[in-house]
């Protein structure tokens, strides 16, 4: 390649290049890589420090950096060389070491491109690989409100149902983070108390013996026990429910407002149409249940659970993937109905649904009044999801359980 025509490209050749290196770079995993004194000094006043500082550090060929692993190594030397790193160079695999390093050693334009990126890229990913992601988080950072990338993680995981978040996901530490970050604030945060405590024991509870202090254990405890004034059945932070109704599940003539908590039919909707909510119902997540407020009662209401591969425009209890409840107490899957399960609703009929995904079954209570699980349902999908089936003039209300 000629030289002399891109400074970039020229400096990319001395990157991790022993030929032009003057020190060794000792990692956290051991790896060694290679990186020229000066550039570094000149990039870095972290690294000048280090390099430049008239002690033995000054005169010695290695340098060590024992809490930062080699892949993050790499985009910091890229960057202190070239003064800029290309997005697809971040990954879910080391963002937030990148990140780490870059606050370590004063780079402030790096952690504002990594903030970026993963706003711009990552973040379409963010809720499957927040857990993990916030894990990784605790293990090397401290908890401080300043910390973007922090911010972004604790709040989206704060708007998932801690158990809909599969044990292993989220560490000891990452659920530490997270309910001392949303204690007392204005923050979305879904998951009640009682389930806050619930999930925070069975964490607990399958940490390796002895792996996890018994302070630490009774530390997690306390932070769910800050309550205000209020309950086990109440919610941290901001009230924001995952039970909404999903526009893009939704049937052409229903009409969704209040941010997502109500839905009603058009007055040219006269036959059924359905909608689901935008909560995820997986199995061995434990007993899910949520309220639903008949408003305004319709020939006929309807209320349950609908799997993949849903019709929205056709009356759930018609489709093999509906399962409904109705408004003159029968109710119906597949064509398949059984009348007298409990009364007729009427307008203000509250229907709470309890749904056991351990064990693939549904039950109601109606007004009040529990009423057995559902004959025949005792083989749901692994998948579910809230959903109700109306007509003109029904308007239905959703919201989590109330006690």
């Amino acid at each position: 390649m000629t030289r002399g025509y891109s400074l970039e490209k020229d400096l990319i050749i001395l990157l991790n290049n022993p030929k032009y290196s003057d020190i060794e770079i000792l990692c956290e995993d051991e790896e060694k890589l290679y990186g020229c004194r000066a550039i570094l000094a000149a990039r870095s006043e972290v690294f000048d420090r280090l390099l430049y500082n008239g002690m033995k550090e000054s005169h010695e060929k290695k340098i060590s950096f024992p809490k930062i692993n080699s892949l993050a190594m790499k985009i910091i030397l890229e960057y202190t060389y070239t003064g800029s790193i290309k997005e697809e160079s971040l990954t879910k695999n080391n963002i937030v070491e990148t990140f780490y390093a870059a606050d370590y050693f004063q780079l402030p334009n790096l952690q504002d491109f990594i903030i970026k990126t993963f706003k711009n890229t990552l973040n379409n990913n963010l809720p499957e690989n927040s857990p993990e992601l916030l894990s990784k988080v605790a293990e090397i950072m401290p908890l401080t409100e300043d910390n973007i990338l922090l911010n972004l993680l604790i709040e989206s995981v704060a708007k998932f149902p801690l158990n809909t978040i599969e044990f292993g996901r989220l560490s000891i530490a990452g659920l530490q983070y997270l309910l001392s970050y949303t204690y007392e604030k204005e923050k979305p945060f879904v998951t009640p108390e009682y389930e806050v405590f619930r999930y925070s024991a069975i964490l607990a509870a399958k940490q390796p013996l002895g792996i996890v202090p018994s302070e630490t254990i009774l530390n997690v405890y306390r932070l769910v026990a800050k309550l205000n004034d209020s309950y086990l059945n109440n919610i941290r932070g901001t009230q924001l429910s995952a039970y909404v109704w999903d526009e893009s599940a939704c049937g052409s003539k229903l009409i969704i407002e209040d941010n997502g908590k109500v839905v009603y039919a058009k007055n040219d909707c006269s036959s059924h149409q359905n909608v689901r909510a935008k909560m995820v119902l997986e199995e061995n997540q434990g007993i899910f249940e949520w309220d639903v407020i008949i408003e305004k009662c319709c020939n006929a209401s309807w209320v349950g659970v609908c799997a993949e591969n849903f019709n929205y425009e056709t009356f759930a209890g018609y489709q093999p993937t509906g399962w409904v409840l109705g408004s003159g107490g029968s109710y119906y899957s597949d064509y398949k109905c059984l009348n007298n399960y409990c009364p007729n609703f009427v307008d203000g009929t509250k229907i709470t649904v309890h749904l056991d995904m351990n064990k693939r079954t549904c039950a109601f209570t109606v007004d009040g009044i529990k009423y057995p699980e559902v004959s025949g349902w005792d083989n749901l999908p692994s998948k579910l999801y809230p959903v109700v089936s109306l007509r003109y003039p029904g308007r239905f209300r959703i919201q989590p359980q109330k006690i």
